[in-house]
C-alpha cells in the first residue's frame, strides 16, 4: 500500500514563498496522477493542482499564476511551489494519489486512492 508523506509548510509571511514536497515512502508514483489539496480550519477540503504521470497538470483558480505542481519520478517525490501566498491560502496541506488518468472532478478528492496526513501551511504577518 502505497504511503505518502508531505512535507515543507511553515509560517511565512503573506507574499512569500514555500515549497512543498509529497515522498511516496512505499511505493512508486510513476503511474500515478498526484493531486494537491488543502483544508483551511472551518471549511472543506477543496482541490489545489493536480499533475498526471506524464506531466499534464491543472490548477484550481485561486492558485492559478501563483502554484507551480512538478514532480520527479526518480526522486519518487511530487513538488507545490506556492508563491505570493495570501493569508486565504492558510490551511493543512495534503498530497494524494489515483492511477492514472485523473478525471474532470478530481478536485472533489473523491477518487483519490491514497492519502498523506497532511502539513500546514500558515500565511501570517
Amino acid at each position: 500500500q502505497m504511503q505518502l508523506v508531505e512535507s515543507g509548510g511553515g509560517l511565512v509571511q503573506p507574499g512569500g514563498s514555500l515549497r512543498l514536497s509529497c515522498l511516496a515512502s512505499r511505493g512508486t508514483l510513476e503511474y500515478y496522477s498526484i493531486g494537491w489539496f488543502r483544508q483551511a480550519p472551518g471549511k472543506e477540503r477543496e482541490g489545489v493542482a493536480i499533475i498526471s504521470s506524464y506531466g499534464v497538470t491543472d490548477y484550481m483558480s485561486p492558485v492559478q499564476g501563483r502554484f507551480t505542481i512538478t514532480r520527479d519520478n526518480a526522486k519518487n517525490t511530487a513538488y507545490l511551489q506556492m508563491n505570493n501566498l495570501k493569508p486565504e491560502d492558510t490551511a493543512v496541506y495534503f498530497c494524494a494519489a489515483n492511477p492514472d488518468p485523473y478525471g474532470l472532478t478530481w478536485y472533489t478528492g473523491n477518487a483519490m486512492d491514497y492519502w498523506g496526513k497532511g502539513t500546514l501551511v500558515t500565511v501570517s504577518s
